[in-house]
């Protein structure tokens, strides 16, 4: 017999006790414990019903019935690892290679972007015979030692920064070095990544990778300026490095316009290294590596075999063929396009309503909103973003802030994400912030008649 379902206080005392208390919870003051989703929706204990702007991982949305199918019926049948030949690994790895450039043929299946991301680090070492790495301010590539000594979102916290570690700043035009009305940003930013390999050269040190998001979903939601990576590459490659690209966040047609987001810089650019997560499986644990030829030669010329027990098992496989067949069948990165589109449109409407909002970007259905105390300053309103998130919780939508100041509203939904959807948290959102703005104009009334 099933026991009786516990109270969610319950549940958070239990957690409380045996789960580690880094691993945070959102909305730590008052937790929403989900028992079940479907689609861009997850349900409560109680039933309630909460719109997802946060999942990026269920990415075709929760619970799809074809993905649930795909993994059901091949653990029926077998689950194994890659030692043993099977169609499924072939056959994902060819679908695989029909979304990106031809160069990049040679794949490695593992179980998490930190898995994908240690390995291109490996690759990147061995193929250069170079220890460096250039990353980006405010970068997050995983939770691994090896990534974290890379990801200034956490070494900054931690241990500090490793001597073979470069930090080259975000190219972000709306509150970086260069902004929208540099005449040339691309350039500028570029030449920061420059700049950086002159000096580490005149050390003694030897570029082997740039490291970089394609999209800086960590670093606020940032939209880099068209161009930028392959001026950046551009310095790199020359410096004897090569250019891993990192779509753990933004991957499988999130963008809209393209498949990758590092598509958004042009045909003409074409990373060395692209490592793929989180939405790959639609919450099923897969990763990928894409890489070319040359690397993977070189990697494989150490003689040291590179095994992963799970990493392209059948049922892995199997779910990752059944996402990309949902991509297609019901046309999702067109999807991710209009739907985007059009919630950009309603945010920007709301930013020449409400001054708080300084700032709309996004591509597809990756959408950042920056807000700001002041328009001159910029400076991130983080505790006004605090309190939206929890207030748009208590309207049963689920948002979450990013950013170095925590004050960037980050959407990032399922891809069924409709464009209801988008009205009705648009609108929530204008109902919130009209509320902020009355309750601070009755205390500056309050405040002036006092005096």
């Amino acid at each position: 017999m099933r026991p009786e379902p516990r109270s969610r206080d319950e549940t958070l005392a239990l957690r409380r006790r045996l789960v580690g208390s880094s691993c945070k919870l959102f909305f730590s003051n008052d937790p929403v414990k989900i028992v079940k989703a479907k689609g861009q929706y997850m349900y409560d204990e109680n039933g309630r019903q909460y719109l997802d702007c946060i999942n990026n991982v269920a990415h075709v949305g929760h619970c799809h019935p074809a993905i649930v199918k795909a993994a059901h019926e091949q653990s029926q049948l077998l689950n194994t690892n890659t030692r043993y030949l099977h169609d499924n690994l072939v056959d994902y790895a060819e679908r695989l290679s029909k979304t990106l450039p031809g160069k990049l043929c040679t794949f490695y299946f593992l179980n998490s972007g930190s898995e994908a991301n240690d390995l291109a680090l490996r690759l990147a070492r061995q193929y250069t015979k170079h220890e460096d790495v250039i990353v980006l301010d405010h970068a997050y590539h995983g939770h691994l030692t090896s990534l974290i000594d890379i990801s200034p979102y956490k070494f900054r916290n931690l241990g500090g920064q490793k001597e073979w570690v470069h930090v080259a700043p975000v190219p972000d035009t709306y509150r970086g070095l260069y902004r929208e009305d540099h005449e040339d940003s691309v350039t500028a930013y570029a030449n920061e990544v420059k700049n950086i390999i002159e000096q580490a050269q005149k050390r003694g040190r030897k570029i082997a990778a740039f490291f970089a998001e394609s999209l800086p979903s960590v670093g606020g939601q940032i939209i880099p300026p068209a161009g930028y990576f392959q001026k950046a590459a551009e310095h790199v490659r020359k410096a004897g490095g090569i250019f891993i690209a990192d779509e753990i966040q933004v991957g499988f047609g999130r963008v809209g316009k393209h498949f990758w987001a590092f598509q958004l810089h042009g045909e003409d650019f074409v990373p060395d290294i692209v490592t793929m997560g989180k939405p790959i499986g639609n919450g099923h644990p897969i990763a990928c590596v894409a890489t070319t030829t040359e690397i993977a030669e070189a990697f494989a010329a150490t003689g040291v075999e590179y095994f992963n027990t799970f990493g392209g098992n059948p049922v892995s496989c199997a779910i990752g063929l059944a996402v990309l067949d949902v991509i297609e069948k019901e046309h999702l990165q067109a999807h991710a396009t209009e739907v985007g589109n059009f919630l950009m449109e309603l945010l920007k409407e709301q930013k020449m309503k409400h001054p708080i909002i300084g700032d709309v970007r996004g591509s597809g259905l990756f959408i950042g909103v920056d807000l700001i105390k002041d328009q001159a300053e910029r400076t991130p309103a983080t505790a006004e973003a605090e309190y939206l998130i929890t207030r748009l919780k208590e309207e049963y939508i689920l948002l979450s802030t990013d950013g170095p100041g925590r004050n960037v509203l980050k959407f990032k939904p399922p891809m069924c994400f409709s464009k209801e959807d988008a009205r009705f948290v648009v609108d929530t959102i204008d109902k919130l912030l009209t509320a902020m703005e009355n309750e601070d104009l009755n205390q500056q009334q309050t405040s002036t008649g006092a005096t």
